[in-house]
């Protein structure tokens, strides 16, 4: 099968960052990121939201100037009133794409065109006609899915973009209680927005001081970043269309630099990963779950390339 022209998504923010740095990082990549989608908007805790919808229409706007396509991601979990009227009005006012974060966004998406995110669960290729039928336009397949499943599901589905994340850490559970606050003393009810303290999520430890998990509100992301290199060409050439770069606090220009080279054939895998880890070294760099692993490993080039030729 050929390789299909293929492009970078920049996901959403997934850490508190302050408005003016929130702003700042948007605009950069609006003037110097080669990436063709942006997705903003609050994913992981609506209270965040004070902190950047003073920002979000210069940002959509630097971005649109910048011939960057915006989509608006929905909230992850949805559980109170307030939170279920900020989801109805970003459907029902969005004039650009909308990601679905969350299964209570599709019954007002139904017959629009919009995005599924990875936190939403497609282990199947009935599960991605489905929502295909339903107005998805891309679906960003999540991350604990092997390279075979990717195959599987894209063959038996193929009148849909496919995407996948390419780079970050992997966001693995949301709750709807704060284990972050409460690991400093605090309620969720009454933050007092600690989250903040660390912008790239707070580590965890075992109890034999082993780095474990990252606690990002009340999300848990992987203590590994998410790193597709090797597997590229083989998700290509089984009809991936777009990668996924999610924000960590780290010079995402560079990072996006690195994949599109990739994408490119202007750097090979070993320079590409290099790169990457001097871009970002705050967190080993994984892609166990592409190849059946436990998601925390690192599957080396020459497992990969035996494992592209069986797909």
């Amino acid at each position: 099968m050929p390789q299909t022209t293929a492009t970078l998504t920049l996901g959403p923010v997934l850490y508190l960052w302050d408005g003016p740095k929130w702003r700042d990082f948007y605009f950069r990549i609006a003037d110097e990121a080669d990436v063709s989608r942006v997705v903003i908007g609050e994913t992981v805790c609506s209270k965040r939201l004070h902190f950047t919808e003073p920002h979000i229409a210069e940002v959509v706007e630097r971005l649109t100037a910048a011939g960057k396509e915006v989509v608006f991601s929905t909230l992850a979990m949805v559980t109170l009133e307030r939170e279920t009227q900020h989801v109805r009005n970003l459907i029902a006012n969005a004039a650009d794409l909308v990601e679905a974060s969350d299964l209570s966004a599709l019954g007002l998406l139904n017959g629009k065109p919009h995005v599924i995110g990875p936190l939403i669960n497609v282990y199947n290729a009935a599960t991605a006609r489905l929502l295909a039928a339903r107005g998805a336009r891309t679906i960003c397949l999540p991350p604990e899915l092997p390279m075979d499943s990717i195959s599987a599901i894209a063959a038996g589905a193929p009148d849909v973009d496919y995407e996948i994340f390419a780079f970050g850490r992997m966001p693995l559970a949301i709750s709807a209680r704060c284990a972050h606050a409460r690991s400093k003393g605090h309620i969720k009810d009454n933050c007092q927005f600690v989250c903040a303290d660390e912008p790239d999520g707070l580590p965890v430890r075992t109890l034999d001081r082993q780095s474990f998990l990252v606690l990002n509100g009340v999300q848990t992301v992987s203590h590994t970043c998410q790193m597709v290199a090797a597997e590229m060409r083989a998700l290509r050439e089984a009809g991936i269309s777009r990668f996924r770069l999610s924000p960590q606090d780290c010079d995402m220009v560079g990072i996006a630099a690195v994949f599109n080279d990739l994408l490119q054939d202007r750097v090979g895998v070993e320079e590409a990963i290099a790169r990457v880890e001097t871009i970002y070294p705050g967190a080993p760099l994984s892609n166990g779950f592409l190849h059946a692993r436990e998601g925390a490993a690192w599957v080396s080039r020459a497992r990969n390339v035996a494992a592209q030729s069986a797909l």
